[in-house]
């Protein structure tokens, strides 16, 4: 694998963990002894260089969602006379990636992983410290607790930092007759996931004083699927209450009807893997038979048994694109009206402080990787790893731009709207540009990569790691140094005060459907207050109007924008400029193109 490249290899809805971080403990202090809910748990100095910050790891915050317990509401989990054991790298049942903070081969990890980690600074015994809670990106499918390290946040801003792992995927999200039929109450529920990240935050306010923090200001923040948690927490009716301000980092919010999710015989052609499918497969290779032949019961009995590992293999990406319904409109977590419908509507509103964005160059971290966008050549020798450069650079940058604008458009503006409509006041909006990377003779980074989706990460937690590159990723210097600076200060003080612009060197206007006012996040010289004057339409129009572009880049730029990161709009793809792309079918081209990809190449991937 070529070690230059290495960077680019991320999990779909993103993100953003590499390697596997392993600590060392220098020490174990008794007064560190921590008793909770769940059992007493050890506290534990890191290695020397790092700042002065205890953290206590793997605390279980709900009984282990295994056998009859999976696919229902977290258990809460009362042993206080236990003593809480380090585990390791925790992880859920995913898809095994060295990336994604999960080695190994095919799916790995484990349904018994409802387990936190609390950082906190070392005077946390006698503090009161304003509280942050973590939650990861992956797109839902894919991610663990054990990657995340916010020390250096949690010395200089003096807050104390929850991570946390939940159910994901198919285990976490999923609707079949022949579960929530038979099961009562929030058992019914679609969202197991939400429910767990839900259940965390019980915990969080009932035991977070004992590590420091103040229950009474606790702020959620995510990336990316973490964003978009993010957002569901503030429209589930299920979430009042447990925190006080929000911060969604490059989210999205997409949501199913219980049909789809379902997805009956395949009625939506657009969900490739609803529950009834994936179902249907599960039985034939087992039984050589069709789940029609079966009882709910007897359904109900095989789904709780089979082995997790095995079902979650059934969702693993091909060549084929796929669509995998995970948050769902179910009526218990998330109101039948639908994830963004529910941002908009008082009855569910937390009134609370929000900062929402995106990054200049999202989708730079997939469209960077593809062989239709990349060359590789070696100049040299195959020893050395492939140089690689963009084939169309005007094709490259539109595309980038339209789809990273979009991101902004539909995963700030619109959810911002909503909450706007619900009624919140104290509204920000922000979209990331920091790109001051060092190119390489073997990649143009700064033009390729840029300011990534999952980039803005590492300057909020102050740790910078982009595998064997991360010196060309984040260079040391002023430039990085002032951007870590500015992120750390803004949730830090947005924590602690819900005042973001506190260390700015001008006021952060609030976020408002009609100025759409939002900060630049950069280094000193372009950090500024700007205003938004791209919409969804209008970016639509600029495809239309592109003489570079062909006609099937075109429906497939559009197709890709009004699928992602808010609610697919087939119909509007079907009409766009005149119906256009009516007959064009987007997703099979681009299966098509991947496909031919792979016969040339062995993969679609540059690597």
């Amino acid at each position: 694998m070529n070690r230059i490249l290495i960077i680019l290899i991320v999990l779909s809805m993103a993100s953003c963990a590499l390697f596997t971080r392993q600590e060392t403990v220098v020490s174990l202090i008794d007064a560190h002894n921590i008793n909770t809910t769940s059992g007493t748990v050890q506290g534990q100095f890191t290695e020397p260089s790092k700042p002065a910050v205890v953290v206590w790891q793997d605390i279980p915050y709900a009984q282990p969602p295994v056998g009859d317990l999976r696919w229902r509401a977290p258990r809460a989990l009362k042993t206080p006379d236990a003593v809480i054991q380090t585990k390791g790298n925790l992880a859920c049942v995913q898809p095994a990636s060295e990336y994604g903070g999960v080695s190994g081969e095919s799916v790995v990890g484990d349904e018994d992983c409802l387990y936190l980690d609390i950082r906190a600074p070392d005077d946390f015994a006698t503090a009161d410290y304003p509280v942050m809670f973590w939650i990861h990106g992956g797109g839902n499918t894919t991610g663990t607790k054990n990657y995340y390290d916010y020390s250096k946040l949690i010395e200089s801003q003096k807050v104390v930092v929850v991570t946390i792992n939940y159910r994901l995927g198919a285990l976490g999200w999923f609707t079949h007759p022949a579960i929530q039929n038979l099961q009562a109450g929030l058992d019914t529920s679609s969202n197991f996931g939400t429910l767990d990240i839900i259940q965390a935050l019980h915990w969080v306010r009932d035991n977070i004083d004992q590590f420091g923090g103040d229950a009474n200001n606790v702020t959620i923040f995510g990336e990316s699927a973490g964003g978009h948690n993010v957002y569901s927490l503030l429209a589930s009716p299920l979430g009042k209450g447990l925190f006080h301000k929000a911060i969604a980092q490059s989210g999205y919010s997409i949501s199913n009807s219980l049909e789809d999710a379902y997805n009956y015989k395949g009625a939506n052609s657009y969900v490739t893997k609803g529950s009834w499918q994936v179902v249907e497969e599960l039985v034939g290779q087992q039984q050589g038979s069709s789940q029609q032949s079966y009882s709910p019961e007897q359904l109900h009995r095989l789904l709780k048994n089979v082995d997790p590992q095995e079902f979650i293999g059934l969702y693993k990406k091909t060549a084929k694109i796929n669509y995998i319904p995970l948050t769902t409109s179910d009526g218990v977590v998330i109101p039948k009206q639908g994830l963004l419908a529910a941002l908009a509507d008082p009855l569910y509103a937390k009134n609370v402080p929000v900062i929402s964005g995106a990054n200049k160059d999202e989708v730079t971290l997939w469209l960077g990787l593809h062989r239709y966008f990349i060359k590789t050549a070696y100049p040299f020798t195959k020893l050395l790893p492939a140089r690689m450069t963009i084939k169309n650079p005007k094709l490259y940058s539109f595309w980038v731009r339209i789809r990273s604008q979009a991101w902004k458009a539909r995963g700030v503006d619109e959810p911002l709207n909503a909450l706007e409509k619900a009624g919140y006041t104290d509204l920000y909006a922000y979209r990331f540009d920091w790109d001051d990377q060092k190119s390489s003779f073997f990649a143009d980074f700064p033009n390729i990569l840029g300011a990534a989706h999952g980039t803005d990460i590492s300057f909020v937690s102050g740790d910078f790691k982009y595998g064997p590159i991360t010196s060309y990723i984040y260079p040391e210097g002023e430039a990085r140094d002032q951007m870590q600076r500015t992120a750390m200060n803004i949730w830090g003080d947005f924590a602690a005060l819900a005042t973001p612009d506190k260390s700015l060197p001008f006021k952060w206007q609030p976020y408002n459907s009609v100025d759409k006012a939002y900060i630049r996040l950069d280094k000193d010289e372009h950090l500024a207050l700007d205003f938004e004057t791209q919409t969804l339409d209008s970016l639509l129009a600029r495809v239309a109007a592109d003489d570079h572009a062909t006609y099937a880049e075109k429906c497939i730029m559009v197709w890709e924008t009004l699928i992602n990161i808010g609610d697919p709009d087939i119909p509007r793809y079907k009409t766009w400029n005149n119906s256009q792309c009516q007959g064009f079918d987007a997703r099979a081209v681009q299966d098509k193109i991947a496909s031919d990809l792979i016969q040339k190449h062995g993969t679609a991937s540059v690597l």
